[in-house]
């Protein structure tokens, strides 16, 4: 998008500084994260981060809606409702694919999530590209102008809300076993947050507590919550001393409710430029004649779980629980970033924090994921290169 950066990464990238890239990350805590991690940011013109934002901005506007409660209070009834929902999410990613419509460039809102995703390990990403390709110090991953300091405060205040490090945990189903472990990683680095599996909590009364490495009990006060419900309630090998529905004495940094209510059940309520023609199935009057057009997807899943892209008639009519399912029309995702043998397509994950006391939603950082394949997705890209987790830059 901006061919000067392009041309420059281009011609000082080699497989060997790529693969010391990689190693340096890996070095940090001696793990290589087990995710693709892709060769190259993204670099993002002056006019496609303006449509990102605007985009952005039209998604806030519907969760700030008076009625948006109300409007996806049954996304809670079609799931695990936790006690104690506070005012407004902590978090908010918002995926956009870069796409074409009518020749022109255009970000189509893809996903919405009411969740953190990985705000450590991004900010730490830029700082290994820029070691590797120091002219990258004249552009940004951070939406609105401000210093990596100050990014690490804004999230320390989200995740911590002022509580000492070791009453706050980072919480998540066998956390050494997840993807994004990379992230966790260096949230206990840079915040000094144990990490906790939902099996080592103890509950007594209405409190939680972990034991912290010496065997002591320590009382939990706030919850960085991790965890996905699809896997939860997957697992039902797991053996809990709480559950979510419990009315606990606990803040949450990211609390659960906010996951169900943002989710892929607000798609079909939006409409405008950045969005893409969305029912649920349980309001589709007649299936559609150009199936080979859409894609049918799980509300509540994540990381493209249950996906159905090459759709049937079949397919949609074996759905059972209806409100449970959208049907979505596909977009026309565009290569754009050109590598050295073709152009790869991209989503633009930009990430958001609602600060305590503010009336909106902070736009911060972002995260890009490239493709090479039908869909961004690693089923869809293996051994492909120039694929994976990344991130864009901005002009400053």
């Amino acid at each position: 998008m901006i061919n000067k950066y392009r041309d420059l990464f281009n011609q000082q990238f080699t497989p060997e500084k790529y693969e010391a890239f990689k190693n340096d990350i890996a070095a940090d805590f001696d793990y290589m994260p087990t995710f693709r991690m892709a060769e190259s940011p993204f670099f993002i013109s002056r006019e496609l981060k303006q449509q990102l934002i605007d985009g952005c901005q039209d998604v806030i506007d519907l969760i700030k809606r008076d009625d948006f409660l109300k409007m996806t209070d049954k996304a809670l009834e079609l799931n695990t409702k936790v006690p104690n929902e506070d005012a407004h999410t902590t978090f908010l990613a918002i995926d956009f694919g870069i796409c074409e419509e009518d020749g022109k460039i255009v970000p189509k809102l893809i996903e919405v999530q009411g969740f953190p995703s990985l705000f450590n390990y991004q900010s730490v990403l830029y700082d290994k590209f820029k070691k590797y390709y120091p002219f990258l110090e004249e552009l940004t991953p951070f939406i609105n102008g401000i210093s990596p300091a100050d990014y690490l405060t804004i999230i320390d205040d989200a995740i911590r809300n002022g509580h000492p490090a070791a009453n706050v945990i980072l919480l998540e189903i066998e956390p050494e076993k997840q993807n994004t472990k990379i992230d966790f990683y260096y949230c206990r680095r840079d915040l000094g947050i144990p990490i906790v599996c939902v099996t080592n909590i103890i509950k007594k009364g209405k409190k939680l507590y972990y034991k912290n490495e010496t065997g002591t009990e320590i009382e939990v006060k706030r919850i960085y919550n991790r965890v996905i419900f699809d896997e939860l309630d997957a697992r039902k090998d797991l053996n809990l001393d709480f559950s979510f529905s419990d009315d606990l004495d606990v803040e949450w940094a990211g609390h659960p409710n906010w996951f169900f209510r943002i989710s892929k059940y607000i798609l079909p309520m939006l409409k405008g430029p950045y969005f893409i023609e969305t029912t649920l199935l349980s309001d589709l009057t007649e299936i559609p004649q150009d199936l080979e057009n859409y894609v049918l997807k799980p509300l509540f899943s994540f990381s493209g779980s249950g996906v159905i892209f090459h759709v049937k008639k079949e397919d949609i009519e074996a759905v059972k629980e209806k409100d449970l399912y959208i049907l979505q029309k596909k977009v026309n995702y565009i290569p754009i970033l050109q590598s050295p043998d073709g152009k790869v397509k991209v989503e633009v994950r930009v990430l958001c924090v609602w600060k305590k006391g503010d009336d909106s939603p902070t736009l911060l950082c972002n995260l890009a994921r490239l493709s090479r394949g039908e869909m961004i997705g690693v089923k869809f890209n293996k051994d492909k290169d120039w694929v994976g987790g990344s991130l864009a830059l901005f002009e400053r």
